[in-house]
């Protein structure tokens, strides 16, 4: 009898142990383990412009005691955000986006030693924030035409994390693009100046029904109007 204690508290703790291991995995990586970028860089220096200052550490804190996170939900470009994110998410690199970042599934997606919190991603949504960032970094849709300016997630959708079936109003669109009678001007059509997108006898449509962020955009004008031709940013080549 006292062997077979002996077994079963043996076996829980192998289960306890087991759960430990299962909590330190990538993706439960807490703000006091995260991964040297040496795993992969040799140095620092290596990686970086030639007349870059001096980075101490070996982890991404150490680029963030300058390149601080800014909570600013404008359409403005930011470089460093959209240098390090289109470096690590290419399809020919094996990463996670704990490498850098803290994340709690379900509770909090953070940056190390600050407080600043993205939202409560789930592992679904994590799994689809990697799928659009690996589009956004790289393909010929709509996303990878603002990354091309520097210009994050947050430029487009605010400080939210993406969901399926997201959208973006017009007031983003118009923030950076100008207004609709500064659209009409900049796209009215030399040859048929009557065939202007933004100028369509449905009166104003939403931009999103047209331009799409991760998908092949599309003049919606074509449904109709079959033997058009109408090029536009992020569709069919």
């Amino acid at each position: 009898m006292h062997w077979r204690w002996i077994g079963a508290l043996a076996f829980l703790l192998f289960l306890l142990l087991a759960g430990v291991s299962e909590s330190q995995s990538p993706a439960r990586l807490t703000k006091s383990q995260v991964p040297s970028c040496t795993r992969c860089h040799k140095d620092f220096v290596s990686v970086l412009p030639q007349k870059h200052p001096l980075v101490k550490g070996k982890d991404i804190t150490g680029c963030l005691s300058c390149h601080i996170h800014s909570p600013s939900t404008k359409p403005e470009p930011k470089p460093f955000s959209t240098t390090i994110h289109r470096a690590h998410v290419k399809t020919d690199i094996k990463t996670h986006c704990t490498g850098c970042h803290t994340w709690s599934p379900g509770k909090s997606l953070g940056l190390p030693k600050q407080t600043i919190s993205f939202g409560k991603a789930s592992k679904d949504q994590m799994d689809l924030i990697k799928q659009i960032f690996t589009s956004w970094s790289g393909d010929q849709y709509l996303d990878a035409l603002h990354a091309n300016r520097n210009i994050t997630c947050t430029g487009c959708h605010g400080n939210t994390l993406p969901d399926s079936g997201d959208t973006v109003e017009n007031d983003r669109c118009l923030g950076c693009h100008g207004s609709v009678v500064d659209l009409v001007v900049k796209t009215t059509p030399k040859d048929h100046p009557d065939r202007n997108p933004h100028k369509s006898h449905l009166g104003e449509i939403a931009c999103a029904v047209c331009h799409h962020g991760h998908k092949v955009s599309q003049a919606y004008c074509l449904g109709c109007h079959t033997k058009f031709i109408m090029k536009i940013p992020g569709g069919e080549k």
